[in-house]
């Protein structure tokens, strides 16, 4: 090689070591839908439907526990709250994100009892409620608890408070959560009252609610 061809080599050489690598993107999973799922991509968060493509990522699939995604050629499998990128932490928080509906309610599933029902995020409410017919499909003896009254727009009914074992959103799970079920068909969704958001962290933003709690 002559004296030129190699003073260009070296030159070339030092080009390439002094250009950085394209670092991955850090990627969290703030929310899992069917067939949708809320990411957030270099600190910046993103609704993506299948076969969206957000800053590199796209989303190949997605289920109730875990997001298939594709990054640079390579396709990552991601649980909630996981996270990727080229400085690694484990989350601090469980995190778990309810979009807001048409009627600007905040609805999700709540697992009471090992057994799962449709429910409502109402801060208004002090305790969780719910109906007794909900209680009966729980399996729930409630009428061993603490008798009560509570006023509602009938009037007022019977109710009894009652301690659950455990209450879980998502990944999120609160033990000894004390709650209250009326007599009747109210409410009709089971409300999760502040006995079990007192337990988490709120966050609203653009119509995404998030509950995230430290471990």
């Amino acid at each position: 090689m002559s004296l030129s061809g190699w003073i260009l080599a070296v030159a070339l050489s030092l080009l390439v070591a002094a250009v950085p690598a394209l670092a991955a993107p850090t990627i969290h999973v703030e929310g899992l839908l069917t067939d949708a799922a809320i990411l957030q991509v270099d600190g910046e968060r993103k609704m993506l439907r299948v076969g969206d493509t957000f800053r590199g990522v796209t989303l190949v699939a997605a289920y109730s526990r875990t997001a298939t995604l594709e990054v640079g050629g390579e396709t990552l499998v991601l649980g909630l709250s996981s996270r990727i990128g080229s400085n690694y932490e484990p989350p601090p928080a469980q995190v778990v994100t309810i979009q807001r509906d048409a009627l600007l309610q905040y609805h999700t599933v709540a697992t009471i009892n090992g057994r799962q029902l449709a429910a409502l995020v109402d801060t208004g409410a002090n305790v969780v409620a719910m109906n007794s017919a909900h209680a009966t499909s729980l399996g729930l003896d409630y009428r061993s608890g603490t008798p009560a009254m509570v006023e509602t727009a009938s009037g007022q009914v019977s109710a009894w408070i009652v301690i659950l074992p455990s209450v879980s959103v998502g990944g999120i799970r609160v033990e000894s959560v004390q709650a209250s079920v009326v007599e009747g068909d109210f409410p009709a969704t089971v409300l999760l009252g502040m006995t079990f958001l007192r337990h988490v962290k709120l966050q609203e933003d653009s119509g995404v609610l998030s509950l995230s709690r430290d471990w």
